[in-house]
């Protein structure tokens, strides 16, 4: 018992360098970047308040799990914004192979038990193709367009951000786990876009 204690809070230390991670985005008031383990806190929060926007065959705490794993890989591989040159290909093959190399090495540090489910959970999130992990994935893209929105434009106006590059890369992402979702942050987002002729 002593052992598996002992690899669970190896895991626990590297994971506490997700707070490291510093990520494009702002946080709320633009006075800082948001970091990925606030990140990830803050889409647990989102899956429990927003729950009742998931489609039928979405267990939300199956999601929540995998919002509070999905970003561990950047410990390794860093942030990939997502409207960065990277991460407007964010499925690169150079990209997705670091981060599954750095997701075989720290859950590998768990019990083979642990690993297994953690890591699945990790792939699941990946893949979005089930239900849980389309709505997880629709929750990730929702996050940064909101505090973007809150902060004044935050990485929006880093990146150039024009509304057909939102649409693609994000609008479409959220629509597809969350329907309802997306056509009330269009709503709340679009004038700031109309504003600089951007859309």
């Amino acid at each position: 018992m002593s052992d598996r204690i002992e690899q669970q809070l190896a895991f626990l230390r590297e994971a506490e360098m997700l707070k490291s991670v510093t990520r494009a985005t702002p946080i709320h008031d633009a006075s800082r970047p948001e970091n990925s383990a606030e990140h990830s806190w803050s889409l647990a929060l989102y899956a429990l308040t927003l729950a009742d926007q998931a489609e039928p065959g979405v267990d939300i705490t199956r999601v929540i799990k995998m919002l509070l794993l999905h970003d561990l890989v950047e410990i390794d591989v860093g942030d990939v914004p997502i409207h960065s040159q990277e991460g407007s290909a964010h499925g690169s093959a150079e990209i997705a192979a670091q981060e599954a190399a750095a997701a075989e090495r720290i859950f590998g540090l768990l019990p083979e038990d642990q690993r297994a489910e953690f890591h699945a959970l990790w792939a699941e999130f990946e893949a979005a193709e089930t239900p849980s992990a389309r709505f997880a994935k629709s929750l990730d893209r929702a996050q940064p367009v909101l505090l973007n929105h809150q902060s004044g434009g935050g990485s929006w106006i880093d990146y150039d951000v024009h509304w057909d590059q939102l649409q693609s890369r994000v609008g479409d992402k959220i629509a597809l786990g969350a329907p309802g979702l997306w056509p009330v942050i269009r709503a709340r987002i679009s004038a700031w876009f109309e504003a600089r002729g951007l859309i």
